[in-house]
């Protein structure tokens, strides 16, 4: 008897299984990209250039209530890069979304794609990333401005941005209407406006995100735009005054708040880079905006604060910066050395003859650091115009030793020099 109930809650569990919707079919995700042949990465993984398909379980397009159906259980960024163009980064999915059991309770979360069918327009770095920051390439021996005139020089060049989901800070490193920011303050954005100062509100749109160091670029149109300067790769020292500008949700627009330099360094559990501890009031917000040191220079993009965790004593005076030296290393990529960051008119020592002439710089590797009398100019390989006479030239690289020499310029010359750049061990 036990034998035959068991055989039929068997047969009965079949028959309940049958009429249940079954899985879906796997769907195919295209990605595509104007022009084609660009590195597609999905969550930091390299899946194929464009254009390329990609197999997924159905239950990753459309919604299921089956419980055999895949459900994705997390959201999906994709990356889509090409030389010489900006890389575009978008989320791919939307959610989360619920499944209800038949109690009404929440049994899973989970995403879906927003299309099967994703297409980038990559628009090429020149024509979007105009006009030059500026990067005075000596800290030393400044004029120190008084904090009011700090804040009156540099918050026409400080925005608010407000997107569709958060907001925060940035401010303006161009006159043609290039901002800096962190990249948790517009990442996932798909409607972006920059509001300044004075009230003037600009539809914005990001155009570069580096999520591991916490920066982006957003871009607005204008031209002859206020913008501030970033101090050079020259560390802050700790004990030196600082202000902070920015927009905390609690208070009002373009707050400022004074400080010292803490300390200067590594925080790995920020990210990347190098730090500059403040006691400035940073609160949510800020996020984005300026640190500024006594001539007014950026020296970093304030990005976090120390909050501690339940039941530790609360926190206070403890906030963070991405400094400025590390801005400076991603908009080098960007702007070539001789029109952009770092690069100055390289007058000719005492004596020397007048006139100018040609040095073309390389390396092995390639990407080393140029500096010309003791001032940054630039990458490898790049072509130099410089004032005739003797030039102290310094090519430095991480894990490398450093090469120098002294290099005699001559007028309307064309000359290179190479430097092979030995490991240190």
């Amino acid at each position: 008897m036990r034998i035959i109930s068991s055989a039929l809650r068997a047969a009965a569990y079949v028959a309940a299984l049958l009429l249940l919707p079954a899985a879906l079919p796997a769907g195919t995700l295209k990605i595509s990209s104007t022009p084609p042949g660009a590195t597609v990465e999905i969550d930091g993984v390299v899946v194929g250039t464009t254009p390329c398909e990609l197999k997924y379980p159905g239950g990753y397009f459309h919604r299921t209530t089956t419980i055999f159906g895949s459900q994705l259980q997390h959201p999906l960024r994709a990356r889509v890069s090409l030389k010489g163009f900006l890389t575009k980064e978008v989320l791919l999915t939307d959610g989360p979304m619920e499944r209800v059991n038949s109690n009404g309770k929440v049994h899973q979360q989970y995403y879906l794609f927003k299309t099967d069918h994703f297409d980038f327009t990559l628009e090429k770095v020149e024509q979007v990333l105009s006009g030059a920051p500026q990067a005075p390439a000596v800290r030393a021996a400044r004029h120190a401005l008084t904090p009011e005139e700090i804040v009156r020089r540099s918050s026409p060049a400080v925005v608010l941005l407000r997107g569709a989901q958060k907001q925060g800070s940035g401010f303006l490193i161009t006159d043609t209407g290039v901002i800096a920011t962190n990249a948790h303050v517009v990442r996932d954005e798909t409607r972006l406006a920059a509001v300044s100062a004075s009230g003037v509100d600009r539809p914005a749109r990001i155009v570069y995100v580096d999520a591991d160091l916490d920066f982006a670029l957003v871009k607005v149109d204008g031209a002859n735009l206020p913008h501030l300067a970033l101090a050079d790769s020259a560390a802050p020292t700790p004990g030196e005054s600082v202000v902070a500008i920015g927009n905390p949700g609690a208070g009002m627009p373009n707050s400022v708040s004074k400080g010292i330099v803490s300390a200067v360094g590594a925080k790995p559990e920020l990210g990347p880079g190098t730090w500059i501890q403040t006691d400035a009031a940073v609160n949510p917000g800020n996020s984005g905006g300026p640190l500024l040191d006594s001539a007014g220079e950026v020296i970093g993009i304030n990005t976090a604060r120390a909050v501690a965790a339940p039941p530790e004593p609360g926190v206070a005076g403890i906030g963070f910066a991405l400094s400025s030296a590390d801005v400076l290393r991603v908009l080098r990529r960007f702007y070539p050395a001789g029109t952009a960051v770092g690069v100055e008119k390289l007058s000719a020592p005492a004596n020397a003859e007048t006139g100018s002439g040609s040095l073309r710089v390389t390396s092995e590797p390639d990407g080393a650091e140029i500096r010309v009398d003791g001032k940054f100019v630039g990458t490898t390989p790049s072509t130099l115009r410089l004032a005739a006479g003797p030039h102290e030239i310094e090519i430095t690289a991480t894990g490398r030793r450093t090469w120098q020499r002294t290099v005699e310029v001559l007028k309307d010359s064309d000359a290179s020099v190479k430097a092979a750049l030995e490991p240190l061990n």
